[in-house]
């Protein structure tokens, strides 16, 4: 009897083992390939999402990056991620010689090991964190951090408070019908158009124009008394700016505050995409705003001498094509420097906007220093072929995000808008200094 059974657990066995011989025959080892190195996978670690990479590509992706989060569809993990000890087994018993060759060549990478240990030590430095509340996590900055993060909360807040408020009371031009200006109104509007307009704005007060009244003159009479503007060429951009006027009903956007006043949406939309995605920002642009912005937005970073008119001109809107020189220049910095782009942009709006200019242009070099950074890990690490992977996921993550703002956009509150545009326009170059820090002292960790 015992030896009957004993023949049937042999047999079993058997058939056991020739199904493994069969399905290894089938299975290739392409179907068991992490997908940050595209080699079978070594020590598989299965994160939260249900990808599964080689333990140390994560540790070197969790090097790089400093992100909880998967290297393919960028979904943060919660906890410490472990091996997954089944997947391991079955890949070592169908590939064993795979598995052995690959774990050779990697115990010869120095930089792997070190990154495992980071990585480990990371893991046991959370585990060990969790009980204790008060621990100072290692990722972050500890009291200082914690008292400079609260302050800049309270800042934001009574930030986008004040110009919430200021925007609510102050009676914009962009907004108010041109036929209901006041004269002192108009006066503003004529001072705004350049500083040489100045010299026509007493004349005006004089006379008391409003809004109806400018709408009424033309050419021949700003020539003649009582306003005297001789110089053709500033005739010209009065006309022009009046044209403008009288084609839209109301003072179109002339700076940055009132450009946010007649697209909320659209300026908290291109000041987040600007920082992370500026070349699909800049193609959003010229699809779909390509008139009103886009023209604008190349004619000032690549501009063309044009002897005969004053530079009070060219500064007004110019709607002409761009010449091929222009889109040469523009496709150049496009594709290697697009942030330097932003930075000759506001550069041209310095007597504007003083200080935010100011941060726009130190935000740009910022960024493309972590851009620089970002293509030397591909480089070194010799991921350079995952680009074109990498560049869908992110324009797929980034569509679906403005998805998301487009159909809840009507819902948020002003002020909360307020808010996050303040914090990214001025507390933003703040944080890329301390991305920037960390990213130097990674780089020379990995040279040493």
């Amino acid at each position: 009897m015992e030896e009957g059974v004993e023949v049937q657990t042999e047999r079993l066995d058997r058939r056991a083992a020739a199904a493994a011989f069969g399905t290894s025959r089938q299975i290739s080892v392409s179907e068991f390939s992490c997908h940050c190195c595209y080699d079978i996978l070594v020590n598989p670690t299965t994160l939260n999402c249900g990808h599964s990479f080689c333990r140390h590509c994560l540790a070197l992706w969790w090097m790089s990056s400093r992100k909880t989060e998967c290297p393919e569809c960028r979904e943060k993990w919660e906890g410490f991620p472990k091996v997954n000890i089944l997947l391991r087994d079955a890949i070592e018993k169908l590939f064993p010689d795979a598995v052995e060759q690959r774990k050779d060549d990697i115990q010869q990478n120095s930089d792997v090991s070190q990154s495992l240990a980071a990585f480990q030590k990371y893991g046991s430095d959370q585990t060990s964190a969790v009980p204790n509340v008060g621990r100072i996590n290692p990722r972050g900055g500890g009291f200082f951090s914690g008292v400079l993060t609260a302050l800049t909360c309270v800042a934001v807040v009574l930030l986008g408070y004040h110009w919430s408020s200021r925007e609510s009371e102050d009676d914009l031009l962009v907004h108010k019908p041109v036929s209901k200006w006041t004269a002192e109104e108009v006066t503003h509007w004529l001072g705004q158009l350049g500083p040489w307009a100045s010299l026509y704005k007493e004349s005006f007060l004089l006379e008391r124009v409003n809004g109806r009244l400018l709408l009424t003159l033309t050419d021949e009479d700003f020539a003649r008394a009582p306003y005297h503007i001789e110089n053709g060429s500033h005739r010209k951009a009065i006309m022009m700016e009046l044209d403008r006027v009288k084609a839209l009903g109301v003072k179109p956007p002339q700076n940055l505050w009132e450009y946010k006043a007649v697209h909320p949406g659209k300026s908290l939309f291109l000041l987040y995409a600007l920082k992370s995605s500026p070349r699909l920002t800049m193609l959003y642009l010229y699809l779909f705003d390509y008139t009103d912005v886009f023209v604008p937005f190349i004619h000032t970073i690549c501009p063309v001498q044009e002897e005969e008119l004053e530079d009070v001109i060219a500064k007004l809107l110019d709607l002409k094509e761009p010449a091929w020189k222009q889109w040469r220049e523009f496709l150049v910095k496009y594709s290697f420097l697009p942030y330097q782009l932003v930075a000759e942009f506001a550069w041209d709006w310095l007597e504007v906007h003083y200080w935010t200019s100011r941060f726009i242009i130190v935000n740009a070099m910022l960024l493309s220093v972590l851009e620089l950074f970002s293509f030397w890990r591909l480089w070194s690490r010799r991921e350079l072929k995952t680009i074109p992977h990498r560049m869908w996921s992110h324009f797929w993550k980034v569509s679906t995000q403005g998805l998301l703002v487009a159909v809840f956009w009507p819902i948020i509150p002003q002020f909360i808008c307020n808010c996050l545009f303040y914090w990214a326009l001025y507390f933003n170059p703040i944080i890329n200094i301390d991305l920037v820090v960390n990213e130097a002292r990674r780089l020379e960790t990995q040279v040493l």
